[in-house]
């Protein structure tokens, strides 16, 4: 599959088959750097990382992934580069995209990152917006994979606020077959629109993705479980409001007993331990999420190489 040169704002954007790509070449680029095998598929170029938002995994993850891959990662944010100054995104895009072969950027605005890329003539990457963040939904897909083996079929029940996170999984699990419930309760379910886009995709894999308020009906028979903070950055104001409508949406051991006794548990983090998970699940032995960290690493490793790389993989 070809996607060298191409964007990745959204999984929905992707076929089948590129999703299996990038799946595929980050099972060779972790077996490479395990191994310590050189892959510097991407010697002597440069990739722009524009961050609006506080990062730990995201930024260490594309910085050392992309020195891995042999090239040069460079740090921008608000307070030290003209983004911050009020430049227009589309002058930004065109001006990065002489000097660097790939754009990554983390902010708050869906519409930035796709003005970034209807402007930049170099590969434009989300590594996270309000709306989706989907290098983080591929790798929860690797992992799932790694642990489970076959992902056609399987189970993902997403527990807690319908946010960016549970709109890249619908995507993500509507391209691989697998079914997708969203326990959410009324006011924080996932947008409409994103539903009703990653259901046709679905259709086509033979899958299903549900909404439902009844996170024990929903966690029943679960291969994955899932979950994410339930105040997301820049929505610190509303914490009291989510506190009380989100309370009881925790991944714990009375929700884990309704899963499949191999269920694994995923958390993109950072982890509120004793909100969303508690302490004892996300050190317990159905945990996966510090390997799921770690695998941000080898996808976004395999999506940078895929765009950006002159070689074949």
């Amino acid at each position: 599959m070809g996607l060298r040169n191409k964007d990745l704002i959204s999984i929905h954007d992707l076929s089948v088959g590129e999703v299996a790509t990038i799946l595929d070449v980050a099972k060779k680029l972790k077996r490479m750097q395990k191994a310590g095998q050189p892959h510097r598929f991407l010697a002597g170029k440069s990739l722009a990382m524009i961050f609006s938002k506080a990062s730990t995994r995201t930024r260490v993850s594309f910085e050392v992934g992309f020195h891995q891959l042999g090239g040069q990662a460079i740090y921008l944010n608000d307070a030290v580069s003209q983004i911050g100054r009020g430049e227009p995104v589309k002058d930004t895009a065109r001006v990065l995209s002489r000097f660097v072969d790939g754009i990554m950027i983390r902010t708050f605005s869906h519409e930035s990152v796709l003005e970034l890329a209807r402007y930049a003539t170099v590969p434009v990457i989300n590594g996270l917006t309000d709306l989706l963040h989907p290098c983080q939904a591929l790798a929860d897909i690797f992992t799932i994979q790694e642990k489970l083996e076959v992902l056609k079929g399987r189970k993902l029940v997403f527990i807690g606020d319908g946010n960016n996170m549970a709109h890249s999984l619908m995507y993500a699990c509507a391209k691989v077959g697998m079914n997708m419930v969203c326990a959410s309760p009324k006011g924080y379910q996932p947008r409409p629109d994103i539903l009703a886009r990653a259901q046709e995709d679905a259709s086509h894999t033979g899958c299903t993705v549900s909404v439902e308020e009844d996170m024990f009906k929903a966690a029943k028979g679960a291969d994955v479980l899932y979950t994410d903070v339930w105040t997301s950055m820049g929505e610190e104001a509303e914490r009291e409001q989510r506190f009380a409508a989100l309370h009881t949406y925790q991944v714990n051991e009375e929700l884990l007993n309704m899963a499949r006794p191999e269920c694994i548990v995923l958390h993109c983090l950072p982890a509120h331990r004793g909100e969303e998970i508690t302490d004892s699940v996300i050190e317990g032995p159905h945990s996966v999420v510090f390997d799921e960290a770690e695998n941000r690493l080898h996808v976004q490793k395999a999506v940078m190489a895929l765009l950006m790389s002159d070689q074949t993989l």
